[in-house]
């Protein structure tokens, strides 16, 4: 499945009670946003990255647990079995099995998920993160994901996934550090 099919399989429309949700919730950060500001606790920088990342987090819920159709409830607790397909050494036998180039696409398509997050996290924060931070916010984030998706049976929870979100979270953090350091900001 190429990109664009694995979005619009994923990214259905949101409903007009979804929205007003998100709606409200952003509406609540940006006056949150506005107040610390206005009392000198953050800067700019950190308010856009904030409200940034919460949009970005909503469209990533949004898209893999709340906009899905559930189904069955699925888990493979098998750590590291879709590279061990994808190396031909295991057979774990996944519900719904994907060919070997296509376990490879959604492994690095699951690296790239929470990668803009870990971009944001430095200028949310205001200053260098160390990379095992961006590490457990990306465990963090992809934890509520993957049990979300087994509570409400509206994917498959696995560890490779909460492995890979991390790891590009983490990736992203450190990207983000790069740049907050040619902002000029804190060490």
């Amino acid at each position: 499945m190429d990109i664009y099919q694995i979005i619009i399989t994923h990214n259905r429309s949101w409903t007009i009670r979804e929205i007003i949700a998100f709606a409200v919730v952003f509406l609540i950060a940006s006056f949150l946003a506005a107040v610390l500001l206005k009392q000198h606790k953050i800067v700019v920088m950190q308010a856009v990255c904030g409200l940034l990342l919460l949009t970005f987090l909503a469209i990533v819920f949004g898209s893999t647990v709340f906009t899905r159709t559930p189904g069955l409830r699925q888990y493979q607790l098998e750590v590291f079995w879709s590279w061990k397909e994808i190396l031909g050494i295991g057979k774990c036998g996944r519900l719904g099995s994907t060919a070997e180039g296509g376990l490879l696409q959604e492994n690095l398509l699951n690296i790239l998920l929470l990668f803009p997050a870990g971009i944001l996290l430095p200028g949310v924060t205001d200053r260098k993160l160390k990379w095992w931070m961006g590490l457990l916010v990306g465990i963090t984030v992809s934890s509520a994901i993957e049990i979300s998706q087994l509570w409400l049976c509206r994917g498959l929870f696995e560890f490779d996934d909460i492995i890979h979100n991390s790891l590009g979270c983490m990736l992203g953090c450190l990207l983000g550090n790069k740049w907050l350091m040619l902002l000029g900001r804190k060490e």
